[in-house]
C-alpha cells in the first residue's frame, strides 16, 4: 500500500489483513450460513493473520455521563477497529448507520462492516467523523 493510502486511511495495514481474512473465509465457506459460523471461522483466520481480537466484545453505551446499556460488537481488533458482521443478501443503509453509531458510542475511529450473505463478499469501511475531528 502506498504512502498516500496510509495517510488517507488510518489503520489501513490492519484493515487490509481483516479484509483478507474475511475473503479467505468467504472463499472457503461461500454464502448461506448463519452469522455465528462466519464469526467462528473469522476468529480462526484472525489468529492465523496474527491479529489480536476480542470476540463479541461488550461495551457500555453512555448518555450524558450515565451508562444506559451495553452492546456487543462482533469483534474489536487490535483494540482500535470495530468489525460488525452480517450474513444477509445485501448491506442496506440501516446497517451502515448501525456501524457508524457503534463507532460513535464506543469512541472509535475506524470500523468495518462485512457481509458474508451475498454471493461475493461485501465490506464497507466506516469512519467516526466526530472522533477524527477531535483527534
Amino acid at each position: 500500500m502506498d504512502i498516500m493510502n496510509k495517510q488517507r486511511y488510518k489503520y489501513s495495514d490492519i484493515t487490509k489483513k481483516i479484509i483478507g481474512a474475511a475473503m479467505k473465509v468467504h472463499s472457503d465457506l461461500g454464502n448461506g450460513f448463519q452469522e455465528v459460523v462466519y464469526q467462528r471461522a473469522l476468529a480462526l483466520e484472525f489468529t492465523e493473520y496474527g491479529l489480536s481480537y476480542s470476540r463479541e466484545h461488550e461495551m457500555s453505551i453512555c448518555y450524558r455521563g450515565y451508562t444506559v446499556g451495553t452492546r456487543r460488537v462482533d469483534f474489536l481488533i487490535e483494540g482500535c477497529i470495530m468489525v460488525e458482521l452480517k450474513a444477509i443478501t445485501e448491506i442496506e443503509d440501516v446497517h451502515l448507520a448501525q456501524a457508524i453509531n457503534y463507532l460513535e458510542a464506543y469512541n472509535l475511529e475506524t470500523g468495518l462492516l462485512i457481509n458474508f450473505g451475498s454471493r461475493s463478499l461485501q465490506f464497507k469501511r466506516v469512519a467516526n467523523s466526530i472522533k477524527i475531528q477531535s483527534a
